[in-house]
C-alpha cells in the first residue's frame, strides 16, 4: 500500500466542520416534522416502518464524505515527496579524461576516447556510494561535472564527451591541477584522481610533476592510466585537401612521468590495453580507507490530491442527482 505524506496537515482542523453540519441537519430535520395530535391511537399502531424515507439521510452522508475528501485534497497528499539526509561510506573521486585528437586513434575499438569512456562508465557503475566528478583536458582543461552522487547525470556527461570541445594538445599538468582543485576542499579521508591519457605533456602552464606536488600536499592519491597499445597505432591526420585519413604512427606515452605522478602521490600507474587493467584499479581503490560522507537525496514530489478532489466532486454530483430525482418529494 502506498504511503502518503501531507504538505498541510494543519488543514485537518477543517474536519471539525462536520460537527455543526450534523447539528444543523438534525435541527432542520426535527423542525420539518409537523406535530400531529390524535384522539386515539387507532391506526398509529398499525403504521409500518418506511425504509425509503430513512434513506434520505444518505444525502447527509454523501455531503459529509465530500467534505472529508475536499479537506484531504487541500492538505496536498504526496508520495515520495521528502528530502532524505543519509550518511554513507565512500570516497571522493575525480576522473580526468584526455580528449585530444590522438585519442581518436583506432588501436582501440572504436577508438581510444570511446574505449576510455566505457572504462570510466564501468568504473562509475561499480562505485555507487562514492562522490565522483569529471574533468576533461587537451590543450586546456575544464570541469565537466563537480563531485556528485547523481551518477546517472555523470554517465550522460561522459557519453557527451568528444574531441574538439577545447583547443587541441595534451596538458596533463593542467588536467591534474584542475582535478585537485575539485578535491582540495573535500572533507573525505580518501581523495582520488584517476587520470587517463595517451600522450606526453605538450601544453599548459603547469608541469605534470608540479601538479603532482600539489596533489600530494592536499592528500590526493593519483592513479594514472596510459591509454594505447604498444608499437604503432592508426592516428587521424588531415591531408592537403583537408580530408581525414588514418596514418600508422608510433605510440608515445610518457610512462615515466605518469609513473612518477602515481608514485609521488601514493597511487599506481596502469597501461590500459583493455578492461583488465581497470579491474586492477577497482581492486586498488577498494582497499582505500572509506570515509563517512553526508548525502542529501532528492526525491521527486508526486501530487496525489486530484484523486481526493475527484472523489469529492463525484459524491456531490451523486448527492445532487438523488436530491433532484429519487428524494425530491422528501426534501
Amino acid at each position: 500500500m502506498e504511503a502518503y505524506e501531507w504538505a498541510y496537515p494543519e488543514l485537518w482542523w477543517l474536519l471539525l466542520l462536520l460537527i455543526p453540519m450534523v447539528g444543523w441537519y438534525i435541527w432542520s430535520y426535527r423542525k420539518s416534522q409537523a406535530e400531529v395530535y390524535v384522539a386515539t391511537i387507532d391506526g398509529v399502531e398499525n403504521k409500518t416502518f418506511q425504509p425509503f424515507e430513512w434513506l434520505r439521510h444518505a444525502l447527509l452522508l454523501l455531503r459529509m464524505g465530500a467534505l472529508v475528501l475536499l479537506v484531504l485534497a487541500l492538505s496536498r497528499p504526496q508520495s515520495s515527496s521528502s528530502w532524505e539526509d543519509s550518511t554513507t561510506e565512500g570516497i571522493d573521486i575525480v576522473i580526468a579524461v584526455d580528449i585530444s585528437s590522438s585519442m581518436l586513434a583506432r588501436d582501440f575499438e572504436p577508438n581510444r576516447l570511446e574505449a576510455s569512456k566505457e572504462l570510466a562508465v564501468d568504473f562509475i557503475q561499480g562505485r555507487p556510494n562514492d562522490r565522483i566528478g569529471l574533468v576533461v583536458f587537451s590543450g586546456e582543461s575544464f570541469t565537466q561535472c563537480p563531485l556528485t552522487t547523481d551518477h546517472a547525470v555523470l554517465r550522460n556527461l561522459f557519453f557527451d564527451l568528444k574531441n574538439g570541445l577545447i583547443e587541441d594538445g595534451t596538458a596533463i599538468g593542467s588536467g591534474l591541477a584542475n582535478s585537485v582543485s575539485r578535491l582540495k576542499n573535500s572533507d573525505a579521508i580518501s581523495k582520488v584522481v584517476i587520470l587517463l591519457t595517451d600522450g606526453s605533456n605538450n601544453r599548459g602552464s603547469i608541469p605534470p610533476l608540479t601538479a603532482a606536488e600539489i596533489a600530494k600536499s592536499f592528500g590526493v592519491r593519483v592513479y594514472t592510466i596510459g591509454v594505447g597499445t604498444n608499437g604503432k597505432a592508426p592516428i587521424p591526420v588531415k591531408d592537403m585537401f583537408g580530408q581525414t585519413r588514418y596514418q600508422p604512427m608510433e605510440v608515445k606515452i610518457d610512462e615515466e612521468t605518469l609513473r612518477s605522478i602515481a608514485k609521488m602521490t601514493g597511487g599506481q600507474y596502469f597501461r590500459a590495453t583493455g578492461n583488465q587493467e581497470l579491474g586492477e584499479v577497482y581492486e586498488e581503490i577498494d582497499q582505500l580507507e572509506k570515509s563517512r560522507i553526508e548525502v542529501t537525496q532528492y526525491r521527486r514530489k508526486t501530487e496525489r490530491f486530484h484523486w481526493f478532489a475527484m472523489g469529492a466532486v463525484l459524491l456531490l454530483v451523486i448527492e445532487f442527482f438523488l436530491r433532484q430525482t429519487v428524494f425530491v418529494s422528501l426534501t
